[in-house]
């Protein structure tokens, strides 16, 4: 009961729009990563750009969720479940800013002539962005829709 009281203090609004905003970054990277497969460095570039500020607004959202939640005095110590979730969605946000140093370093190196080993970093830079956005992607219903009725 605590759980599902707690949860439907979430705004499910946000939650899914960060969760659009991840699977559209994460859909630019593949793109990304396609086109380095054909060689179009040109476009590597761009998509990872697009990837990387679409990806930025996840931070922007979630930042803005965090502070109206401790603006009403809803902390880590509010109950088990914020425990949960500031626990959950901090690791969650970790592993992006992780990811976005990733996407950053591979923007950088988008060049003509870029060797193969910078494209196995790319896949798996691409791989790891894959994985940030599949463990929000269990976490949006884990938390954000246990409130829904």
């Amino acid at each position: 009961g605590l759980f599902r009281q707690s949860a439907a203090m979430l705004d499910v609004g946000l939650g899914l729009v960060n969760t659009l905003i991840l699977i559209t970054s994460s859909w630019m990277v593949a793109h990304a990563v396609a086109a380095s497969r054909r060689d179009d460095m040109r476009a590597v570039r761009r998509f990872l750009f697009l990837g990387l500020g679409i990806g930025a607004w996840f931070a922007v959202f979630k930042l803005f969720e965090y502070g109206q939640k401790i603006s009403h005095g809803i902390t880590m110590l509010t109950n088990d479940f914020f425990t949960y979730y500031y626990m959950l969605t901090g690791l969650h946000f970790i592993h992006y800013l992780g990811g976005v140093g990733v996407l950053i370093y591979l923007v950088l190196g988008a060049r003509p002539g870029a060797s193969a080993r910078y494209k196995d970093i790319l896949e798996s830079g691409g791989i790891y962005w894959h994985m940030v956005l599949l463990l929000w992607v269990f976490l949006f219903p884990m938390l954000y829709l246990q409130g829904v009725r």
